[in-house]
């Protein structure tokens, strides 16, 4: 990473239970939209994107945040920074390298069940329509 974008800690949120050391990697299916495969890991340096992610991701597993390191080069996350909040303000990231679990973050803030579910819509509407955006 010749020009660092961020010193991180960065942090990725899911409903996967993962070792310490796993590697997150490019072409999953998406969290959100499990039709496309994704050619890109998405993280982000805030703890509370991660744990919004996980509280949204697909699945039944428990909503899960990994400390994570980057193994090469990433960008900022354009399906935000560029459509939803120039200048990166949200500390969204994308790589096609994987991630590395470096530890499981247990003390991230949770959402109430209302602006979860105020989530959900939106993100539902979005889809709906065609113009939601990958969050993590």
């Amino acid at each position: 990473m010749d020009d660092v974008l961020d010193a991180g800690p960065f942090f990725h949120g899911t409903k996967a239970d993962l070792p310490v050391g796993a590697a997150l990697t490019a072409g999953r299916r998406s969290n959100y939209r499990p039709e496309i495969v994704m050619n890109h890991i998405y993280f982000t340096a805030l703890v509370d994107g991660a744990g919004l992610a996980a509280e949204l991701a697909a699945g039944d597993g428990e909503p899960r945040v990994y400390l994570v390191e980057p193994t090469g080069d990433f960008e900022n996350d354009p399906n935000v920074t560029d459509k939803k909040f120039p200048g990166n303000p949200t500390r969204s990231y994308r790589s096609t390298d994987p991630l590395t679990v470096v530890d499981e973050v247990t003390d991230w803030p949770r959402l109430s069940p209302e602006a979860l579910q105020a989530w959900r819509d939106r993100l539902a509407e979005g889809i709906a329509d065609g113009t939601a955006q990958i969050i993590n």
